[in-house]
């Protein structure tokens, strides 16, 4: 059996260089779309930035290779807008996998979880270098030591990424996630962590999502975080765990 499915990256990396360990991975038994976000198709990312662009995106990019019905999923940035996508248009997914999405609403959210989504906006405020530090350190556990940056000038892709992160976040609080859409979501959602990320954004984000989907599968990494993510740093176990999630999907579906 070969899946079809569209796969989203993270806010910083091109979805070529997140997925290039996992793609091949799949040996054969996937037919697997990668999609940069919307949000840099014309470089920097656009003033009037929303959901509703990478929405619309995802969408044209499954009618252009004439899928009625496909496989989606996104990591950070790319999961929060694969869970978008799903509650915009739910009778075009065979499944659903959120790798460690970013956002998944705004209602219903902990105490904690506000508490590091309000740091995380004040980032937002901080000079350069030191908003980039902030946020990284948000988005792990307290003990996670986190790599120093690459030396040398950064990759040309590199040039519009930064920019991104502060217009990814007030897209999330703008954007209203249709949750009685997602709640009725027929095909089953994977829901992929690292135990090493922060437990008040993706432990949280996990446990709200337990009670909005009727179908709903976790996998933990023990030794992962949202740096050292499992697509890049297991892919195959990853990719396996996907497959097996998509075989059950269409077995089910029929």
């Amino acid at each position: 059996m070969n899946h079809t499915a569209i796969l989203l990256p993270g806010i910083i990396t091109p979805a070529e260089i997140t997925y290039r360990y996992l793609l091949p991975a799949f040996g054969g038994a996937a037919s697997v779309i990668t999609r940069d976000l919307a949000i840099y198709d014309k470089g920097a990312p656009p003033p009037d930035y929303s959901f509703d662009m990478e929405i619309d995106a995802i969408l044209r990019t499954a009618d252009d290779a004439g899928l009625d019905s496909f496989h989606l999923g996104g990591f950070s940035g790319g999961g929060a807008i694969s869970a978008a996508f799903a509650a915009r248009h739910p009778d075009r997914l065979a499944s659903l996998a959120l790798l460690e999405p970013a956002w998944l609403g705004n209602e219903d959210q902990t105490d904690d979880e506000i508490a590091v989504r309000d740091a995380i906006r004040a980032t937002e405020d901080l000079p350069y270098a030191e908003s980039l530090a902030a946020f990284a350190r948000l988005n792990v556990a307290d003990d996670v030591e986190l790599p120093a940056p690459p030396q040398g000038d950064p990759p040309a892709w590199m040039e519009h990424r930064p920019a991104g992160i502060f217009a990814i976040g007030p897209a999330c609080r703008d954007h209203r996630l249709d949750l009685d859409a997602l709640r009725s979501l027929a095909c089953p959602v994977l829901y992929m962590r690292g135990a090493r990320s922060n437990p008040s954004m993706y432990l949280r984000i996990q446990e709200r999502a337990a009670k909005i989907f009727p179908d709903f599968t976790v996998e933990i990494f023990e030794d992962r975080h949202h740096f050292d993510p499992p697509h890049r740093t297991e892919p195959e176990r990853t990719a396996n765990i996907l497959l097996e999630f998509w075989n059950r999907a269409e077995t089910r579906a029929r």
